[in-house]
């Protein structure tokens, strides 16, 4: 069967009109055009792929688990829980020495390492209306409000965004609101004394913000009647699980009993001193594995980069973009592989101390309270990073298999003008018409009319060979015969 090949040019459809290019010259030019957007398109993308797939080796996935095990030991040992943290006791120091540099600011002229007596003027300073801690009535029988709990239920004191809106709603109306029991519970004339300072709703808006920020200052290391540690403010992280109990009972619908059991855990964390300043010592390891990760990888490529890179290539750039421990995916794997060796050893370590401490019974407060949930949270932000890098890279690769067909297709294309354009480079071929009319150059005619002949593959049989055959041709002669007598 015969092979026959075509070649389809290029065009566009314009205002319904269809545009071909006007010479082969000119599609092989926009198709030489596509081929190098093509690659540039190829080269980006390969580039993205390169800058999502981690190059960690050996020695960095070492070093990045040995400092989530260090970390790890951190935790266990010099976190544990709260009233047994040898961390927490540096920590609560730190937050009561900011208590008393903010009550100096804010013009507190007494002793300076009198805690209680700054606690005391900042609350008076920042007056709000749900400071209630303990009472008889509907505070005991319908709260059951007491120190240790107050300043969890009630959701003034609560550092969340919904915590803000309570305290604004108080201040504004002389209320108090606290969540008990799955309840969302609210209380008029909290505070006859009570007046919100301002002229006008925004300067209000603005005193109360102020009050609450003053105010849970003034709390985070207990209050001015603590005795020892004092109750601080709630985890921003567990105060949610009284947000969602408010939200669904001003929606009218009612709590769960997992949401009723998550707040109950949380309420009983906090009373056994599960507050900010723990949550902040819970950090601290967190951090310092962030830190040393981050580290440890910047040293090996410094090193690597004074070792290989002659002295007289060597400048600031090129060493910042080698030793950049940031926005790289292989720092990032070492933290996800850091991360997660951290909370191995955290959340066994809580297990095995909740099964202690439950005698043989699974002890859920007891884990809790051992549990790190800033380095979960930070295990879950790498895997999520590790996840998004893997859907963009199986991304990438398949644009490349898809530009590389394209590629293929468009160097398939350019061949194919190459053949056609040099099967009608004959301008020159052409003139042998002029030539004809000339005798003195009919000689070098026929041998243009013969290539011509050759380049538009015209069949032997009818195509003429010498002036002898072409006289005979037009003779009538047939050049079968003509041929058949020469030979």
């Amino acid at each position: 069967m015969e092979n026959n090949k075509a070649i389809l040019l290029e065009f566009d459809v314009d205002e319904g009109k269809y545009i071909f290019p006007n010479t082969i010259s000119d599609a092989l030019i926009d198709a030489n055009d596509e081929r190098l957007n093509l690659e540039e398109q190829l080269n980006e993308t390969l580039d993205t792929i390169k800058a999502l797939t981690p190059e960690c080796d050996k020695y960095d996935y070492i070093l990045a688990a040995s400092s989530g095990a260090l970390c790890g030991l951190i935790d266990v040992f010099l976190v544990g829980k709260p009233g047994e943290s040898p961390l927490g006791e540096i920590t609560d120091k730190w937050f009561a020495d900011r208590t008393i540099s903010f009550a100096k600011f804010c013009g507190y002229s007494g002793d300076n390492t009198s805690l209680s007596s700054a606690i005391g003027y900042l609350e008076k300073q920042f007056k709000i209306p749900y400071d209630q801690s303990v009472g008889g009535g509907i505070f005991r029988d319908l709260i059951n409000l007491t120190p240790s709990n107050h300043h969890f239920k009630s959701l003034g004191h609560n550092p969340t965004l919904l915590g803000l809106f309570f305290s604004i709603l108080n201040q504004f109306t002389n209320t108090s609101d606290f969540v008990s029991n799955g309840e969302l519970i609210s209380l008029n004339n909290s505070d006859g004394k009570f007046e919100l300072h301002g002229d006008n709703i925004p300067s209000k808006i603005f005193c109360g913000i102020a009050n609450w920020i003053g105010h849970l200052i003034s709390d985070v290391s207990g209050s001015s009647s603590s005795k020892g540690r004092g109750m601080g403010i709630p985890s921003p992280i567990w105060a949610w699980s009284n947000d969602v109990i408010a939200i669904k009972r001003k929606l009218n619908i009612p709590a769960s009993e997992f949401d009723k059991s998550v707040n109950e855990l949380a309420l009983k964390m906090f009373e056994k001193g599960y507050d900010v300043r723990f949550q902040t010592t819970q950090a601290i390891p967190v951090f310092i594995n962030e830190m040393v990760v981050r580290l440890l990888y910047s040293i090996r490529r410094l090193i690597k980069y004074f070792i290989t890179i002659p002295k007289e290539d060597k400048s600031l750039s090129p060493l910042w973009k080698t030793c950049e421990p940031f926005s790289n995916a292989t720092v990032k794997r070492m933290l996800t592989v850091a991360h997660g060796t951290f909370c191995l050893i955290d959340i066994g370590d809580a297990s095995i101390r909740a099964i202690t401490a439950g005698g043989g019974t699974f002890n859920i407060a007891e884990f809790f309270l051992r549990f790190n949930i800033i380095g979960v949270g930070r295990f879950t932000i790498s895997l999520y990073g590790e996840i998004k890098r893997g859907i963009q890279s199986k991304k990438s690769n398949a644009d490349v298999i898809f530009i590389k067909r394209e590629t293929i297709i468009v160097d398939d294309y350019i061949e194919g003008l190459k053949a056609l354009s040099e099967a009608y480079n004959d301008n020159e071929l052409l003139t042998f018409v002029n030539d004809f009319q000339t005798s003195e150059l009919y000689e070098d005619a026929f041998i243009k009319s013969v290539r011509l002949a050759e380049l538009r593959n015209v069949p032997n049989e009818k195509s003429v060979k010498s002036k002898a055959e072409i006289d005979q041709y037009f003779r009538g002669g047939s050049l079968c015969a003509i041929r058949k007598n020469q030979n």
